[in-house]
């Protein structure tokens, strides 16, 4: 009787913007040849069927990509049309791969042959590739979203620099730099020097504007106030600082569009997906979002364990002799892990003018920890064990979350 794996021949593939590469082994770590190839959907029939004369009798082709979803997307798709097996050969294995063989030079060829190896030695352990659209646009999008978060952040950040500058107490002025009045203020006075000649009653008709309201007269006044005190810090070339403000609250603003735009998209998208992660407290349409995108189709998880595990949340064990020491978990899914810390914060917070306790359930769970003996990073590592399990028995089932009724916050 042949062994499983005497039935396939395995073909690494090493992708690329314009061109992929391929290379067959044998069971026995033979190669078999090499096939590079463009990456247009009108060559892979040619290269599909320049791929069958790797066949030996009787054996199935089984493919190993290590990018599934970006420039190797549409091969996969193609390949799995085709009712192929592929799988998702992960970058650090192929490289892990090239290391071990002490491989010094970095090929294409070399890293489509360590792609066809870790496919072959980890042929049972590797996930199946299963490039489903809605759940790739919904990445694309969250990633979107991040990206522009964070180039805001900088942006924010470079603001801070201009205005130090300007308004050396500009930080009084505005909760945050980034609201609507704050920007407003800035882009219309980007220093001082603009603001000669303004009355309180102008400036407080601008704010009460731009604020729903919130700031009038007693602020205006306070920003001049503190202008006054300030001083004269007009420099040299003011002028071209102030176009430098006005030009990055712009882009700022811009910015804050097109996430207002990105989240209206994703709240419509979420309708594809048959999840009710947004029936928790605390998961808003961007986190929900951001959990579909990272976990994909639950069914990859056939238990929270190995969710846990994937998402960085489970400890590992280390065991040597009579040691046997769990610690953190530092890899996985960071991006994922993080999504759990902050849920994880969010329900064992009070929130609101009154203090309500968001989640009584976990609230008193945290504090258990706690009281146990634990720190609050290992209580919230607790919070966040809890968690996947419910998200994944919220994602398997389809079913809602029932939120417990908040309390109110009663100090000890």
């Amino acid at each position: 009787m042949l062994h499983p794996k005497m039935e396939y021949v395995y073909v690494g593939i090493d992708s690329h913007k314009d061109t992929h590469c391929a290379v067959a082994l044998n069971c026995f770590f033979e190669k078999l040849g090499e096939i590079t190839f463009p990456n247009a959907p009108s060559e892979f029939e040619d290269f599909f069927q320049a791929a069958q004369k790797f066949k030996l009798k009787g054996t199935k082709l089984a493919f190993g990509l290590e990018d599934v979803s970006a420039y190797g997307r549409s091969l996969t798709v193609f390949l799995t049309g085709k009712k192929q097996l592929v799988k998702h050969v992960n970058a650090s294995l192929v490289a892990s791969e090239r290391k071990s063989r002490n491989i010094l030079h970095k090929t294409d060829s070399e890293d489509a042959e360590c792609a066809a190896r870790v496919l072959l030695n980890r042929f049972d352990q590797l996930p199946d590739a299963d490039p489903q659209d809605k759940y790739w646009v919904l990445s694309n999008l969250v990633t979107r979203r991040r990206s522009i978060i964070k180039m805001n952040t900088a942006l924010k950040n470079h603001l801070h620099a201009f205005l130090t500058s300007h308004y050396p107490s500009y930080h009084k002025f505005f909760v945050n730099i980034d609201c609507n009045s704050s920007l407003i203020f800035f882009e219309k006075y980007p220093s001082p020097s603009k603001l000669e000649g303004v009355t309180v009653q102008e400036l407080a008709e601008l704010l009460e504007e731009h604020s729903n309201r919130r700031l009038k007269l007693e602020k205006a006044g306070q920003i001049l106030e503190c202008v006054r005190k300030d001083g004269d810090t007009r420099v040299q070339y003011q002028e071209a600082r102030d176009l430098s403000v006005k030009s990055t609250i712009n882009q700022i603003n811009n910015n804050l569009k097109e996430i207002e735009s990105i989240d209206t998209i994703l709240e419509d998208f979420l309708e594809h997906f048959e999840y009710k992660l947004q029936s928790m407290r605390g998961i808003d349409t961007v986190m929900a979002a951001s959990l579909i995108a990272e976990i994909g189709d639950i069914s990859r998880f056939p238990t929270p364990a190995k969710l846990a595990r994937y998402s960085g949340v489970a400890p590992v064990t280390y065991s040597s002799g009579k040691t046997d020491v769990q610690y953190s978990n530092e890899r996985g899914n960071r991006v994922l892990n993080s999504i759990f810390f902050r849920l994880a914060v969010i329900v064992t917070m009070t929130a609101g003018r009154y203090k309500k306790i968001v989640n009584p359930f976990f609230y008193n769970y945290y504090h258990k920890k706690i009281s146990e003996g634990k720190t609050k990073r290992q209580a919230l590592k607790c919070v966040q064990r809890r968690l996947v399990n419910i998200i994944w028995s919220m994602m398997t089932n389809r079913t809602e979350y029932i939120n417990p009724p908040t309390e109110d916050f009663k100090s000890t």
